[in-house]
C-alpha cells in the first residue's frame, strides 16, 4: 500500500528521524517519484530503488549516518552522478542510498606540487577546468567526463580514451579520506608522491563502494602537451584498422589515444553531429598524438604512412582546435547517439590484448548474428579495452535475454583470448557470474578477505563483485528485478 506517492519503506520511523537530524529533512528523500530517479545507473536492464536516498554534505555528516546506520544493522549503497554501467549503485539489500552529489566542492590546488584536493561529487572535467588555464589538465577522461563524478571514477577504476598513455584513475590517485561502514574516518595515501607501506588508497580504487565512503581525494594533475596532431583515418573493414593499431605501437609510437568505431556506430554519429563519416566506410580510427611540438609532426607522418600501409583508404589530420574538438565530441558523445538505433542498448567492457581484436570482433559479430541483435563497436584500440554496444528493446522480454546472453558470450571470449572482464566499468551486478571465468575459489577468498578487512559486516554496498560462494549469484541478490 502507498500513502501520499510515498514507497512503503521498510526503514524504521525513528531511524529515518535519525539521519534527518543529520542531513536535514530536505537531505533525505522518500517519494517514490523521485525514488524511481536512482532505480538504475547506466546499467538499465536491472532497476530496484532505494527505500531511502540521503544526501550528506560534508565528512562529518557521512560519518554520523554511517554509524546511526551501522547501530541500526542497516546496510547501505553509495551513488555518484549514476552514469556506471554495470550495476553498481543498484540497491541489492541495501534499503538507504547514500549519494555524495552535493559534496562538489574542489578543496584546494596546488600546482606547485601538481595536485589538487576534492571532494567526491566533483564533476570530472571540472578538475581540468579549474587548472587548464595554468597549464594542466587532470588525464583519466571517461566519455561521461561531463557528467561523471570524481567519487564514481574512483569507485570504478575508470579509464577513457587517453588510458593508453596515461593510465587509468588509480594512477592519478595520491590518497582518500575513507568513512569505514561503521563510521570511522581514515587517511590512507597522501599527498606524497612515494607512500611507505601497503597501498591501502590503491586498495580502495576499484573496490566498487564496498569499502566505505570517499570523502575527499588528492588527484595528481599532468602538465598539458604542448601541441597535439589528431587524425582521422577511415578504412574499408574493421580488421585493417585493428591491424593499424598494432602497426603504430609496434613502431614504438605511442599515442595520447587510439579510438575505433564500426560502420554502424558511425552511422549513428554521423546522423547526430553530422562529422563528415563516408556511409560506406567500415571503420574509422581517431588517432591523437602528443606532447612537445618538436617532432610530433614527423611520428604523425609516420603513424600516418602506417595505417595507409595497413589499409587505410584516407587519413585526414585536424586542420585546427575547432576540428579537433568535433573529431572527440563524435567519439565522446557516440553512446547518445546510439539512441537512434534502438530503445535500448547495454554498453559491455572487456579487455583483449591488442593483437586479438581482430579474432574479438569477429566473434562479436557471430555472437550478434547467434542471438539475432545488432552489436555496435567503439573502444579503446590502443589497449585493448573494448565496449560492444547491444542493442535491443527492454519491451520485449525474450530480446532482453539475448541482450543479457549475448553479453555473457562476448565475456567468455574476452577471457579465453587472455584478456579480462572489465577494463573501467566494473564488475558491479552484471559480470559477478562471470567472475569465476577468470579467478580461481582461492582468487576470489582472498579478495572476501581483503574486504572484509575494511567491511567486516558487508554492509557497504552488499551484493556486488564477489559471487556468493556455492550459490547461484541471482538467488542470492533476490531483490534485484531482472528480467526472465
Amino acid at each position: 500500500m502507498e500513502l501520499d506517492g510515498r514507497k512503503r519503506s521498510a526503514i524504521d520511523p525513528g531511524l529515518r528521524a535519525e539521519l534527518e537530524a543529520i542531513v536535514g529533512a530536505g537531505a533525505v528523500v522518500s517519494h517514490r517519484s523521485e525514488l524511481k530517479v536512482y532505480e538504475c545507473d547506466g546499467w538499465t536492464i536491472e532497476k530496484n530503488a532505494p527505500d531511502l536516498l540521503v544526501m550528506p554534505q560534508s565528512t562529518a555528516q557521512v560519518s554520523a549516518l554511517l554509524k546511526t546506520l551501522y547501530r541500526a544493522g542497516v546496510a547501505f549503497v553509495p551513488r555518484g552522478a549514476g552514469t556506471g554501467l554495470s550495476g553498481g549503485c543498484l540497491p541489492v539489500d541495501a534499503p538507504v542510498m547514500i549519494c555524495t552529489s552535493r559534496m562538489n566542492r574542489i578543496l584546494s590546488v596546488d600546482l606547485a606540487n601538481r595536485r589538487v584536493e576534492v571532494q567526491p561529487g566533483v564533476v570530472n572535467l571540472h578538475v581540468t577546468d579549474a587548472v587548464k588555464n595554468q597549464g594542466y589538465f587532470y588525464a583519466p577522461d571517461p566519455s561521461s567526463q561531463s557528467a561523471c563524478t570524481i567519487g564514481g571514477n574512483i569507485a570504478e577504476n575508470s579509464g577513457g580514451p587517453h588510458t593508453l598513455k596515461y593510465g587509468v584513475t588509480t594512477n592519478h590517485v595520491l590518497g582518500v579520506e575513507l568513512v569505514l561502514p561503521d563510521g570511522e574516518v581514515v587517511e590512507l595515501g597522501g599527498p606524497a608522491e612515494d607512500k611507505q607501506g601497503y597501498d591501502l588508497a590503491g586498495a580502495v580504487v576499484g573496490a566498487e563502494g564496498t569499502v566505505g565512503i570517499v570523502t575527499r581525494a588528492v588527484l595528481r594533475l599532468t602538465r598539458s602537451p604542448q601541441s597535439y596532431r589528431t587524425m582521422l583515418a577511415l578504412f574499408d573493414d574493421v580488421e585493417a584498422a585493428t591491424r593499424a593499431v598494432s602497426r603504430i605501437i609496434a613502431a614504438g609510437i605511442v599515442p595520447g589515444a587510439v579510438e575505433m568505431m564500426d560502420r554502424l556506430i558511425m552511422g549513428a554519429v554521423e546522423a547526430a553531429f553530422h562529422v563528415g563519416f563516408p556511409a560506406d566506410a567500415g571503420a574509422a580510427l581517431i588517432v591523437e598524438l602528443d606532447g612537445l611540438a618538436a617532432g610530433l609532426d614527423d611520428h604523425a607522418s609516420r603513424a600516418a604512412e602506417l595505417m595507409r600501409n595497413a589499409g587505410a583508404r584516407s587519413v585526414e589530420l585536424a586542420r585546427d582546435e575547432t576540428q579537433r574538438q568535433l573529431l572527440w565530441k563524435a567519439r565522446k558523445r557516440a553512446f547518445g547517439a546510439v539512441g537512434r538505433l534502438a530503445p535500448n542498448y547495454a554498453t559491455q567492457d572487456g579487455v583483449v590484448p591488442r593483437t586479438r581484436l581482430p579474432d574479438i570482433l569477429r566473434e562479436i559479430t557471430a555472437i550478434a548474428a547467434r542471438y539475432n541483435l545488432q552489436i555496435g563497436n567503439v573502444f579503446h584500440a590502443g589497449d585493448g579495452n573494448i565496449h560492444p554496444i547491444v542493442l535491443y528493446d527492454e519491451r520485449d522480454a525474450a530480446q532482453t535475454r539475448r541482450a543479457i546472453e549475448a553479453g555473457r558470450d562476448i565475456l567468455k571470449a574476452c577471457v579465453a583470448m587472455g584478456g579480462s572482464l572489465t577494463g573501467e566499468h566494473g564488475i558491479g551486478v552484471e559480470k559477478m557470474q562471470e567472475m569465476p571465468l577468470l579467478f580461481s575459489p582461492d582468487d576470489l577468498r582472498v579478495m572476501a578477505e581483503l574486504r572484509a578487512v575494511f567491511d567486516p559486516a558487508n554492509r557497504s554496498n552488499p551484493g556486488k563483485v564477489l559471487p556468493q560462494p556455492g550459490a547461484c549469484v541471482e538467488v542470492a541478490a533476490p531483490r534485484r528485478q531482472v528480467p526472465l
